[in-house]
Parts: C-alpha cells; structure tokens; sequence
C-alpha cells in the first residue's frame, strides 16, 4: 500500500457535552487507550500524513497522542469564528491528491475498514449505512444514478428528508482540488450556525462533481456521543480482542466475563479462567491465570497465578505459584511459592522460597517505599512481617508469626521472635460463667 496516495485529517477538536464529563471526550479510554489512539493507529497503516485537528483541552490532547505518535500534525480550530466540521478543515493543508477526513470519536475504525475509500474513485466519497431508527444522523439523499445529491443534518431536515433510512456515516474522502475549491465558500447559515462540510457536496452536485456514496459496515464506523455508546464500543472492541488471541491459541474460559486491555500480549499456550481484569503493558508467556484475578502491566512466564491474586505493576513473575488472595507489587519472583493471602510489595525473591499465609514485606513507612530482598530457599512461615530495607541470605527460616526488623538475616540461620506464651486458670469462667 502506497502511504502517499492518501491525507488523513482527523477532527478531534469537540468538547463532547453529551459525555456529561470534564474530560475531553476523544481522551475517554476504550480498553486501556483514549479512543483517539485506535484512530490515529488504523490511519497510520495507510497514510504517512496525518493532520489532528484539536481545540478543546488542546494541550492534554495533543500531549496524550505524542506520548503514542511521533509524527503526527496537530491543527488548532478556531472554534469562536468558524465552529463545526467545515470550519475544523480552514488551516489544514494535506499533502497527497486524496483527503480522508475522519472523526476522532470512532475507536471501532480500522486500516481494513477504510479500504473502500481508497478503492473508490470519485472526487467525492461519502460512507453511508442504512438504519431502521435514523434518529440523530444526518440523512444521505441518493438519486437514481447512485450519486449523492445532497446531505441534510437532522436539524435541518424537512419532515420528508427525516423519513430517509439512509444516514451519513461521517467519513468522507475528497480530491485536494474538492477541498481547496470549497472549503472557503461555506457558509454557517443553518440552525447550529456553523460550517458544515456536508455543505460542500451540495456545490460539488451544481458543478456537476462525481459524489459516490460508499456503504460500510456500522460496526466500524461507529460513533461515540454517551457514557452508553462509550460501553457499547468497549464490548464490541473485547471481543475483537479476545477473538484474536482465541484464534492464536490462547483458552479463555467464560470470556465475556474477562477483561483484557489492547496493550497485553500472550505468547504460547495459555489459560485464562472466568472473570479475570488484564491490563497495561503485561505479557503472559506459558501460564494459567485462574479466576477473579487482576494483573495489571506485568511480565508472567510458565507460571500459574490465583484464583483472586493480583499483580500490580511492575512485577515479574517465572516459573511460580501465585495462589489466592495474593498482591504482589513491583517485585521479582522466580521459581517462588506464595500460596495464599500474602502481600509481596518491592521485593525480590528467589529461587525455592515458600511465603507462608499472611507474610506481609511491610515497605512503606508513611513516607518512602522500601526493598525487600529475600535470598533462595527460604522458609517463611505463616503470619511473618519483614520490616524493609531488610534482607534475608540464602537457606534462612523463619518461624511462624515472627517479625523480621531491617537489616540483614544471616544464611543459614532460624530467625524467631515470639513473646512467652502466658495462661491464667480459670479466666474464661469468670468472664463467661461455667
């Protein structure tokens, strides 16, 4: 595919008032990444001019793009004197013959979906579905050539126009000539008093333009105004997700009941059981995540985690046993067993250790995180606090319910602390009666 056949103009510059939000509706995440991401991503397959038009909130949402992008154009909107989707188009100035002109509010677009535009050839190209309930969509009117006359928003439409079934789906290409030709000629005489870029196809039809109307599939052209259609997308978008790596290999048992964001990856076989969370920057390589459980930007390798352990970021986890109700935070574990109800926060721990219940690395002191370092094959017993910065050296015991303070446990050794167990006769009639 030739990225210079095409420019791409993505308008993201609407505040989205409908989201009922302070942020601004292009940053609203769609399974781990603002909706704009999936966007500028799709058209970076077919395109190496992108031009993101912005206003509201315009710093966060040009900073929050480059931490992704690197070579990106962004456009300011002058939203008080030219407001609306053709007043978004008067500064920008693209590279290639055709224009592709996308909205920054449909995370479901992909390269593959887009490929009817490229295909097409016309000096106008217009994505249009048809829809039993048309209410909010602009109407495409069609003639008997096949050629788009004109498009109407709702607002304007007269009560005829309203009962077209065929809707606009937002997406348009143009020739670079459409586009420097009648972009200055709009005009905001119409009900929202702004400039419509749908404006142009009626012009286009007097000068006798080729205006093709190309049907796509809803599904990708999808477009996100309510926290509602913000869910609705986040369903259809896991299960392309989970449908990909299903089809790579990996079990997924229950999965509308899983979660996985867009950013994890799998590799080899593996298992991941009902009603798990999968987030951020986490691979799992080889391993079984049981039920109920949370990881979140972590490295799992031949390893089984839970049922209802979490991972939180930052931890690396090999050839270990993760068992229920287990955190585990920033720390390294390799050939380890946590069984159960332990918390493992800034630690590193080696190879043959068992971490008894209820081991807590205690490495927070109010103020600063602190390390753990626990050496290989070491036996802590259950209900044991390592008070960090603490290390324990290699072939270490350490007693049930016992308090390890910071500093170093030497090799070899059993470490103890335990207050005397005290009895006092007869203390449980006295309270109670016999």
């Amino acid at each position: 595919m030739d990225k210079n056949n095409i420019s791409i103009i993505i308008l993201a510059a609407g505040k989205g008032s409908r989201m009922k939000s302070p942020k601004a509706k292009v940053l609203h995440s769609i399974s781990g990444k603002p909706m704009l991401y999936y966007i500028i991503k799709a058209s970076e397959e077919i395109s190496n001019d992108i031009t993101v038009v912005i206003a509201h909130q315009k710093e966060k949402v040009q900073a929050e793009m480059q931490s992704y992008f690197k070579n990106i154009n962004f456009v300011v909107q002058d939203t008080k004197n030219f407001p609306g989707t053709g007043g978004a188009m008067k500064n920008v100035t693209p590279k290639n013959e055709k224009i592709l002109v996308l909205n920054g509010d449909m995370p479901l677009i992909t390269a593959q979906a887009l490929q009817g535009f490229l295909d097409t050839d016309a000096d106008i190209i217009i994505s249009i579905f048809n829809l039993k309930d048309p209410n909010g969509y602009g109407r495409v009117i069609i003639d008997e050539n096949n050629q788009v006359e004109y498009i109407v928003e709702q607002k304007d439409a007269s009560r005829d126009e309203l009962l077209t079934s065929t809707v606009n789906a937002g997406i348009y290409a143009f020739s670079k000539a459409v586009i420097e030709k009648y972009i200055p000629l709009l005009s905001n005489k119409n009900a929202q008093k702004e400039y419509y870029l749908t404006d142009i196809i009626a012009m286009a039809k007097a000068d006798y333009l080729n205006i093709a109307p190309l049907a796509v599939n809803e599904e990708y052209f999808k477009g996100i105004n309510s926290k509602k259609d913000l869910s609705d997308s986040e369903e259809i978008m896991q299960n392309r997700i989970k449908t990909e790596w299903m089809n790579r290999g990996v079990i997924m048992q229950l999965p509308s009941t899983i979660y996985i964001e867009s950013s994890v990856a799998f590799e080899g076989e593996c298992i991941v059981e009902n009603g798990c969370r999968i987030c951020g920057e986490t691979l799992i390589k080889e391993s079984h995540i049981k039920s109920g459980s949370v990881i979140e930007d972590s490295v799992i390798k031949n390893s089984d985690v839970g049922p209802l352990a979490h991972l939180r970021p930052a931890s690396f986890i090999e050839d270990t046993h993760i068992g229920n109700f287990v955190e585990v935070k920033k720390s390294f574990l390799q050939n380890v067993k946590a069984g159960h109800l332990s918390y493992i926060g800034d630690a590193e721990v080696g190879s043959g250790t068992n971490i008894g219940a209820g081991t807590i690395t205690c490495n927070y002191d109010g103020v600063n995180k602190y390390k753990t370092i626990i050496g290989k094959n070491v036996f802590i017993g259950s209900d044991s606090q390592l008070i960090a910065p603490v290390t324990v050296e290699d072939n270490v015991m350490i007693a049930a319910g016992t308090t390890v303070p910071s500093g170093l446990i030497k090799s070899g050794v059993l470490a103890i602390s335990r207050t005397k167990i005290r009895t006092i006769v007869g203390y449980f009639f006295k309270h109670f009666g016999k």
